[in-house]
C-alpha cells in the first residue's frame, strides 16, 4: 500500500469510529452547544488552532495491537464494549488503593476508560506489527532493558528509557499507566508539542524552513511541520537509531524488542474536528528495520484540567548500578552451593 493511500485509509477509519455510537465521552461533538455546524478555530495569526492540553489517559485501556478476535476491525460492537467496559472496571477496582486501605498498584496505575477502538496500530488493516527485517532481528538480539534482560555489564545494556534519557519516537506519543500528558502551544511559526513523560518538549518549527543536515542525529528526531488545510502534519526524521520503535510500557505493544535505525521517518497529522478532539496518526517508515510501514491512529480528548506532574527520573541512578551488581555477582556465584555446616 502506498503512503498517500495508507493516509486516505487512516482519515477514513477516523470518520468510521466518529459515526459510531459514543459512550464514555469518547466522541467528538459537533460544538460547545451540541448545535450547528462546528468552526474549526483559529489563532490570532491565523493557523488552525490546537493549543490546549490533550492527555491520552483514556488511552491506557486499548491495546497497541489488536487481539486476534477482532481480525481487521478496528471498532468493537456494543456488545465487545460492554465486556470490555465490565472487565477495566474489574482492573480498576484492583487498583484503588484508597477503599482498600493498602499499597498496591493503585499510585502507579491510572484508571482505565473503555475505549470503542480494537487497538491503536491501524495498519497492517488486522493491527499486528509487521514483520522485521533480518537486520532488525540481529539488531534486536542485542538489545534489552530493565524489564527484557537478565545480564547487566554496562550502562548501555539498559535502554533509554531505563537511562532516564527519552521514552522515545514513537513510543513517546503513545499512552503508559501515567504521566499520558500532552500539551500543544503554538507561536508564529512554531508549534510545541509538550509531553509530560521525562518533561520533553518537542519544537516544530512551520515557517518553510530546510531539514537539519542527515548528518545530525537526535535522540528524538528533528521535526519539520505544515498545514494541510486545517491539519498540522509533522514530518520527523534524523534519528540515532538507539531508541526501540515500541517498548514494554506500551500497553499491549509487541513482544521483544523492535529497534529503529537512522533511516527511520514519521508522519504524524494532528486534525481538530471538535472543541475537545483531535484525530491524531502517524506513519512509521523505517525501511532497513522493517518489512513494511505501520500507522497508528487515535483521539486526542482536551481536558483544561489536567495537571502535569513531575516524572521523578535520574540519569545514572543507583538502580543502574545496583543491576549490574548483583548481575555480576549472581554469575559470579552460580552453581556453587552453600557450604553445610
Amino acid at each position: 500500500m502506498g503512503l498517500r493511500a495508507l493516509a486516505i485509509g487512516i482519515v477514513a477509519s477516523a470518520a468510521l469510529l466518529a459515526a459510531c455510537t459514543q459512550r464514555s465521552g469518547e466522541g467528538s461533538t459537533a460544538g460547545s452547544d451540541g448545535a450547528g455546524e462546528w468552526q474549526q478555530p483559529r489563532t490570532e495569526w491565523g493557523d488552525p488552532d490546537l493549543r490546549g492540553k490533550w492527555p491520552i489517559s483514556h488511552l491506557i485501556g486499548t491495546p497497541f495491537l489488536r487481539p486476534t478476535k477482532y481480525g481487521d476491525r478496528r471498532v468493537m460492537t456494543d456488545e465487545e464494549f460492554d465486556q470490555t467496559e465490565k472487565g477495566l472496571e474489574g482492573r480498576n477496582k484492583t487498583d484503588d488503593e484508597v477503599k482498600d486501605n493498602k499499597l498496591g498498584a493503585g499510585h502507579w496505575a491510572e484508571a482505565a476508560v473503555a475505549q470503542r477502538l480494537t487497538s491503536l496500530l491501524v495498519d497492517p488493516p488486522n493491527g499486528q506489527f509487521p514483520e522485521l527485517t533480518e537486520a532488525a532481528k540481529a539488531k534486536a538480539a542485542l538489545m534489552g532493558s530493565s524489564w527484557s534482560r537478565e545480564v547487566f555489564d554496562k550502562p548501555t545494556d539498559f535502554d533509554s528509557w531505563d537511562r532516564c534519557i527519552t521514552r522515545g519516537l514513537p513510543p513517546s506519543m503513545f499512552p503508559f499507566n501515567y504521566n499520558n500528558g500532552i500539551e500543544i502551544h503554538q507561536a508564529p511559526g512554531y508549534v510545541v508539542i509538550r509531553l509530560e513523560m521525562i518533561h520533553e518538549t518537542r519544537i516544530v518549527p512551520v515557517d518553510g524552513r530546510p531539514p537539519l543536515d542527515p548528518a545530525i542525529k537526535q535522540w528524538m528526531g528533528e521535526s519539520r511541520g505544515h498545514w494541510d488545510g486545517n491539519t498540522l502534519v509533522v514530518e520527523t526524521t534524523n534519528f540515532n537509531g538507539q531508541t526501540g520503535m515500541t517498548n514494554v510500557g506500551i500497553p499491549g505493544s509487541p513482544r521483544g524488542n523492535t529497534p529503529t535505525s537512522e533511516k527511520m521517518k514519521i508522519t504524524e497529522r494532528f486534525t481538530r474536528t471538535a472543541d475537545d478532539t483531535i484525530e491524531y496518526s502517524m506513519i512509521v517508515e523505517d525501511p532497513e528495520m522493517l518489512t513494511r510501514p505501520w500507522a497508528a491512529a487515535y483521539p486526542m480528548k482536551l481536558d483544561p484540567e489536567y495537571q502535569f506532574f513531575e516524572y521523578a527520573c535520574n540519569e545514572d541512578n543507583s538502580a543502574v548500578r545496583n543491576f549490574i551488581v548483583t548481575s555480576r555477582y549472581e554469575r559470579a556465584h552460580a552453581g556453587k552451593k552453600e557450604a553445610k555446616p
